[in-house]
């Protein structure tokens, strides 16, 4: 194998696919990345494969010169360390496997990096040989990046209950929705195909899965392109996403495909609060920063800021006491108050997941009691459940 690639593209797929990498691992070969030169004609191609065994990705270079055809199998966090390294002057990089040995060139460096052999690399799963493929259709990236920013930040990240490590993915024609939760708040997204997004494959009924969050991360960072499409294929134990190239239909710019999270998610539909009695309108960037000042006099003891709500003035004041440290007092004007005053306190850090995610200039917050959830709503498609802290007074 010899190829000559473009070294900015090289790196960003070699951290992209190496994100899921394991560093270390019972198994050297879990630990690499593949490397796979493919020529046809006068046109060129690398692709590079990694896995944890449990997800796995696969992303195709365009802008490299083969010289000659092979596979390389080499351990990934090397491979990045040695393209990062290499200086930036550099446009191009080579790629030249001898034996057991990747040489890789740039203008004034040589490296030595040892390879395994090909047949070391575990199987990837193959879309065409899945059997039982239960929906199959294509929607835009940016949409699909939309789902994921708003939701995945709210799944469990260590929990026996493994069904809320991951993201519920739901999809009836047109319509999606992807909603997350780890027990103390709840994130759901809707979303409506437009375009042709809407293209069905295969499966056009309601279908749903749990993908796990890690996926969904991977997801986001090779989804560079929001007008490209992504063809979504769910299985019985698996989903793929494929990131077409707009330019050639049927070339796959990246692959990825997860197992997916067994399990029931849990009826999030019930904990959707319906009688909320006082609705606020707030400036999501004032809010933003309010809950940030609030925040900064808080600890480990002391995680909840007290939001006073004043329906007279339409104003809130937010504070915070940690002890031995201090107190914090912000206020803020609103721009809609409807019900009467309340007082209510939560983990200034679960309100700022949300609106970091949030792009509408304004949310609006409906409580009902200082005991019960607080919803938090964006536009007419995110949906945020946040259960209260109790603070001493």
């Amino acid at each position: 194998m010899k190829v000559i690639c473009d070294r900015a593209a090289l790196l960003q797929a070699a951290n992209d696919v190496g994100s899921i990498i394991p560093a270390r691992s019972p198994s050297p070969a879990l630990s690499c990345v593949k490397i796979v030169a493919n020529k046809t004609g006068s046109v060129g191609s690398v692709s590079l494969t990694g896995t944890d065994a449990e997800v796995s990705v696969q992303l195709s270079l365009s802008k490299v010169d083969v010289v000659q055809p092979g596979t390389a199998i080499v351990t990934s966090d090397r491979f990045r360390a040695i393209l990062s390294s290499i200086d930036d002057g550099d446009a191009t990089v080579t790629l030249e496997l001898d034996g057991d040995v990747c040489h890789i060139k740039g203008s004034r460096s040589r490296f030595k990096l040892f390879a395994f052999p090909a047949t070391d690399f575990p199987p990837i799963a193959d879309l065409s040989a899945q059997p039982n493929t239960r929906a199959q259709f294509t929607v835009m990236a940016g949409l699909l990046m939309r789902l994921i920013g708003r939701t995945s930040f709210a799944t469990a990240r260590e929990t026996s209950r493994f069904a809320i490590n991951g993201v519920l993915f739901k999809r009836d024609g047109k319509k999606l929705e992807m909603v997350a939760t780890d027990g103390r708040r709840l994130a759901l997204c809707r979303a409506t195909a437009k375009g042709g997004a809407e293209k069905d494959e295969k499966g056009a009924g309601a279908t749903s899965c749990i993908i796990p969050t890690k996926a969904l991360g991977l997801l986001q960072r090779v989804g560079h392109d929001p007008e490209g499409g992504v063809q979504v294929t769910i299985t019985d134990n698996r989903a793929f996403f494929a990131f077409m190239d707009g330019a050639k239909e049927k070339t796959p710019l990246a692959m990825i495909s997860t197992t997916l999270v067994e399990g029931a998610f849990p009826a999030y539909e019930d904990v959707i609060p319906k009688d909320q009695d006082k609705r606020i309108a707030a400036s999501r960037d004032d809010l933003a920063r309010a809950v940030r000042q609030a925040s900064v006099l808080t600890n480990e003891e002391s995680r909840g800021v007290r939001m006073s709500f004043n329906a007279k003035d339409k104003s809130v004041k937010l504070s915070s006491r940690a002890p031995e440290m201090g107190e914090s007092e912000i206020e803020m004007g609103l721009s809609g108050y409807e019900g009467e005053s309340i007082d209510i306190s939560f983990n200034p850090q679960f309100i700022a997941d949300a609106l970091k995610t949030v792009d509408e200039p304004e949310v609006l917050i409906e409580l009902k009691a200082s005991n019960r959830p607080g919803l938090f709503k964006a536009g007419a498609d995110f949906v945020y459940v946040v259960m209260p802290v109790n603070l001493q007074a």
